[in-house]
């Protein structure tokens, strides 16, 4: 609060008011520092009320899954397995895998909007734990990724797809590939302080992840492929995804084929997550 100029005496009531807050500040104690998993999970609960009042952003993780399951099914499955119902067994955890991977590109997207939009500067003045706006994000993310595997699941079951391993071999199935897009989301969220605009974020990260998903083991077994593309298809992790998903859901799994995505995952969360707080940390 400002003083009065020099010469010019304080009101009665002002002086006061002034001594009162004096005294209210000096015998209010400080609020204790929120630990660093109050505030991630803050962030992340933020992240959710974004959805809750803009929830069209959930038409990326409802709408392009069932658009993505039909028409693989009932475009590709007469040509490539003889019919739609085979290929929909084959097809479908990579429909899975390919659907919740395309939404981590959003985990980019909204950290480059915060930052464009100066939100980041303000959550960096916070006292509270650096990393919290960046974990709570990508953690909150999940939920999204969740949505985007049980629509394709819903849809496949209607379809006509039947897990051999039940319910147990899909969520299992699911829960890999969410642990595999918090890692892959890390990535992005370093594209997201790197690039300058959301638009080439999203951009940027979509023209990395078509390659990826569409050179694996997906939609196609990799024996049919020529040499060398079947050398590119076999070395790409997201056919070692695909491939430890299906098996989970067909119960046919091997535990070294979830341990290499887990190993992968763990991966990538130690390469950018650091990476990202560094980069987040030194924004100006």
């Amino acid at each position: 609060m400002s003083e009065a100029p020099a010469g010019q005496a304080t009101a009665p009531g002002q002086a006061a008011d002034e001594a009162a807050l004096r005294a209210a500040l000096a015998s209010t104690a400080r609020p204790p520092r929120p630990s660093a998993l109050s505030a991630t999970l803050t962030f992340g609960w933020r992240g959710m009320l974004k959805i809750k009042h803009v929830p069209e952003q959930l038409i990326d993780a409802t709408m392009t899954p069932v658009l993505f399951t039909i028409m693989f099914t009932f475009m590709f499955g007469g040509a490539i397995a003889g019919s739609t119902q085979e290929y929909l067994q084959f097809l479908l955890p990579g429909i899975l895998v390919m659907s919740v991977l395309f939404t981590t590109v959003y985990s980019g997207v909204a950290l480059s909007t915060d930052a464009s939009k100066g939100v980041v500067d303000r959550f960096r003045s916070l006292p509270i734990w650096r990393p919290a706006p960046l974990v709570g994000a990508v953690l909150g993310d999940t939920v999204r990724y969740l949505c985007a595997g049980t629509v394709v699941v819903v849809v496949g079951v209607i379809l006509g797809y039947r897990p051999e391993a039940g319910v147990g071999g899909v969520v299992a199935a699911m829960l890999l590939v969410v642990a595999f897009a918090f890692g892959l989301a890390w990535a992005f969220t370093t594209v997201g302080l790197v690039f300058r605009t959301p638009s080439a974020v999203m951009n940027g990260g979509f023209m990395a992840l078509f390659p990826l998903t569409f050179l694996s083991n997906a939609f196609v077994e990799p024996e049919t492929l020529p040499g060398w593309l079947e050398a590119i298809v076999n070395a790409n992790p997201v056919s070692h995804l695909v491939t430890a998903a299906r098996g989970l859901m067909d119960g046919t799994s091997s535990a070294g084929d979830v341990m290499l995505v887990l190993a992968t995952a763990i991966v990538l969360t130690l390469v950018f997550a650091p990476l990202t707080s560094h980069l987040y940390r030194r924004r100006s």
